[in-house]
């Protein structure tokens, strides 16, 4: 599928990573973090998700000089003009911080009626540093935000996220499940599908 079977995957992100790993490797491809090939972070300067991930994909392509995934992802809520957004990660500032990012959108909902929300994710994959055709794909979980929180797995915004199909958060479902219904999990199956094309 790909003549290196090994990726970077253009993101610090921990949770992301262990979903990463368990969503390629029944496809045999090993999937590396930038971290630990001692390449930083790339800016992020960009208002959609898209721009972000090439952006992201391109800067660790070219210091690992590998082909390269990158990931820009987020929450996007009806009531808030689809926003955080891009923004998902640092909504709360910095430093970094899940549990004041989840604060933060609670208090933004407070009084709100429409909690409709969809997880965001797009893919982009680039072969080398100044691929012209680098593999896109996206993927979309829609749901609603709830103001509290359950279940302890998964990371982000997942508890506060309920699934409109199961009854259960992010956080309650179970691993196999939450791979099949995710906006992560839907982007990778359809990146792949692009992959076997591409390679065909």
């Amino acid at each position: 599928m790909l003549s290196v079977p090994r990726l970077v995957l253009a993101s610090g992100n921990a949770g992301k990573l262990r979903e990463f790993h368990r969503l390629f490797a029944p496809f045999g491809i090993d999937v590396l973090a930038q971290s630990e090939l001692g390449i930083g972070e790339a800016d992020e300067p960009h208002v959609t998700f898209v721009e972000n991930a090439l952006a992201k994909a391109r800067h660790a392509s070219a210091h690992a000089r590998l082909p390269a995934l990158g990931d820009d992802s987020g929450i996007c809520v009806r009531a808030l003009d689809g926003g955080p957004g891009v923004l998902s990660a640092r909504y709360a500032g910095e430093p970094k911080s899940d549990a004041r990012n989840n604060d933060t959108l609670i208090a933004a909902l407070k009084g709100v009626a429409d909690r409709r929300a969809h997880y965001a994710c797009v893919l982009v994959l680039v072969r080398h540093p100044e691929d012209p055709e680098p593999i896109i794909a996206e993927g979309a979980w829609h749901g609603t935000i709830i103001d509290v929180p359950r279940g302890n797995g998964g990371f982000g915004y997942d508890s506060h996220f309920l699934d409109g199909s199961t009854g259960l958060t992010g956080a309650e479902l179970p691993l196999q499940l939450k791979n099949e219904l995710s906006h992560r999990g839907k982007a990778i199956r359809a990146l792949l599908a692009r992959l076997k094309e591409a390679d065909a």
